[in-house]
C-alpha cells in the first residue's frame, strides 16, 4: 500500500481533481486500504471566496458534494491509472449530511472521506464508467454519506463526441444580468447564477466563463457543479427564507448543458422525504429537452423557515 500525506500542504495535483488553483483544491493526500476501498483527506477552509459560510455558522454543504467529485477523480487517476486529459461526466450525486457537524470552526475542518468503487469498468486508458459509494467524517463523527454514478471517455474519443463544440472554445458567451446576490444566498454578485425568467419561479441560467471557481479551464459546456449551484440558488430564491442549508441533495444529469443556448432553470416545494424537512425539486431545460433535476431538503428547524413550512402546509 503507498500512501501520501500533506506536510504543511496539499501533495494532491491539482490535475488529479481538476482544479488549478490550490485553494480549491480540497483533498491533501489519499490511502488505499484494499482493492478498490481508498481513504481520502481532505481540508475545508474556514473561509473561501467561493464556498463560503451559510448563516455565518455552518459549512457550505456544496462543498460534500464538491468533496466526492474530487476524491472520486483523484482515486481514479492516481490508483487506477486514468490519463488527466480523460473526462469524466457525472450522472447521478447524493449526499445526506448531518447540520450539526457542518459547524463552521474559525481554523476550517479536517475531513476524512471512505470511498468504496463499485461496478468498476476497465482502468487506466479503459476506464469506462464506476460507482462510488462515500462517508465522510469529522473528528470521527459521521460528518455525511454519498453516492455517485460517472463513466469516462478518453481525449480522443471525447473529441470525436465534441468535436463541433470544441471548436468554439474561447468564444464569448453573452453574460446575462444576475439577480440581485441577496435573493439567492449570495453575498457577491459575480458568484450569482441565475438571471430573470420569464415567469415565477424560473430563471435563465447566468454563465460566467471566467468566474474562477465553477471555469476552473476553459470548458465546452456548462459544469455540472455549476448546475448543482443553480440549482441551489433557485431553491433560495423560491423560498425566500434565511437558513436554508441543503443537507439533503440527489441531483441527476441527462445531458450537456451547451454555452450557446438558453437554460431554463425551474424550481417547486415537494413533499419533503421526512418530517421537519423542506424540500424544494429544482429542474433545467434547455432547447426543450431536460438537462438535470435536482432535489434538495433543508431541516424547516430556523423560525423564517418553519413560518414558511407551516404556510406550505396550511
Amino acid at each position: 500500500m503507498e500512501r501520501h500525506d500533506r506536510l504543511g500542504k496539499t501533495s494532491v495535483p491539482g490535475e488529479f481533481v481538476h482544479r488549478s488553483d490550490p485553494a480549491d483544491i480540497i483533498p491533501t493526500g489519499w490511502t488505499q486500504l484494499r482493492e478498490n476501498r481508498f481513504s481520502v483527506s481532505a481540508a475545508w477552509p474556514a473561509a473561501h471566496p467561493y464556498f463560503s459560510p451559510v448563516g455565518g455558522d455552518r459549512h457550505d454543504p456544496i462543498l460534500v458534494a464538491e468533496t466526492i467529485r474530487q476524491a472520486t477523480m483523484l482515486v481514479a487517476h492516481a490508483e487506477l491509472g486514468v490519463p488527466v486529459d480523460s473526462q469524466f461526466v457525472l450522472w447521478d450525486l447524493s449526499y445526506d449530511a448531518e447540520p450539526d457537524a457542518l459547524a463552521l470552526d474559525a481554523d476550517g475542518a479536517d475531513v476524512t472521506i471512505d470511498v468504496i468503487l463499485s461496478d468498476v469498468r476497465g482502468r487506466g486508458r479503459g476506464l469506462r464508467a464506476l460507482r462510488t459509494t462515500t462517508v465522510l467524517t469529522r473528528d470521527g463523527n459521521l460528518l455525511a454519506t454519498g453516492r455517485g454514478v460517472a463513466s469516462c471517455t478518453s481525449a480522443a474519443a471525447y473529441r470525436r463526441i465534441r468535436g463541433p463544440q470544441l471548436e468554439l472554445l474561447g468564444q464569448p458567451v453573452p453574460l446575462i444580468p444576475g439577480v440581485p446576490p441577496e435573493t439567492v444566498g449570495r453575498e457577491r454578485a459575480q458568484d450569482v447564477v441565475l438571471g430573470r425568467g420569464t415567469r415565477p419561479g424560473q430563471w435563465q441560467l447566468r454563465i460566467d466563463t471566467g468566474h474562477p471557481t465553477l471555469f476552473r479551464r476553459p470548458n465546452d459546456h456548462v459544469p455540472g457543479m455549476l448546475l448543482l449551484e443553480a440549482a441551489r440558488q433557485a431553491a433560495h430564491a423560491l423560498v425566500g427564507a434565511e437558513g436554508f442549508l441543503p443537507s439533503v441533495m440527489n441531483v441527476s444529469f441527462f445531458r450537456y448543458a451547451e454555452l450557446e443556448a438558453p437554460c431554463w432553470v425551474t424550481a417547486e416545494v415537494v413533499p419533503a422525504p421526512a418530517p421537519g424537512m423542506l424540500t424544494v425539486r429544482a429542474e433545467g431545460h434547455q432547447d426543450g429537452r431536460p438537462v438535470f433535476a435536482c432535489t434538495l431538503s433543508s431541516r424547516a428547524g430556523t423560525p423564517a423557515l418553519a413560518r414558511l413550512d407551516q404556510r406550505l402546509a396550511g
